[in-house]
């Protein structure tokens, strides 16, 4: 929750400062526009590779756990099952979450120190 609360205000800091640097580059971008532009598209690209396999991962892990533990801990009821698939879940979640979270956050800070 707390990662959720993050990224929610981080998120629209980032792209409000983003959407107002290319409202004001204009046709021309300087070196230090077109160096954030690319940035901005590389992040986002290894942000989604990153979250996508780290959620898939998480998926994996939580499979292969469920699959084991119904040959190793007795007889699940449907109550654990669907405990075990809302923990995996949220887990799968705050996995994909995560890679986005660290850049949304950095971005803040670091184009909220930027002037100008």
């Amino acid at each position: 929750m707390k990662q959720c609360t993050a990224l929610a205000v981080a998120a629209p800091q980032v792209v409000a400062h983003r959407v107002s640097r290319m409202a004001l580059a204009g046709p021309v971008l300087s070196n230090r526009d077109r160096r954030e532009f690319q940035r901005m598209f590389t992040e986002k690209s290894s942000a989604f590779v990153e979250s996508w396999m780290a959620m898939w991962m998480e998926w994996a892990r939580t499979s292969w756990t469920m699959a084991a533990g119904a040959f190793t801990g007795g007889p699940w009821t449907a109550a654990r099952w669907a405990e075990n698939m809302s923990a995996a879940s949220v887990a799968v979640a705050a996995r994909g979450l995560a890679p986005v979270h660290r850049r949304a956050t950095a971005n803040s800070k670091r184009l909220g120190a930027l002037k100008g």
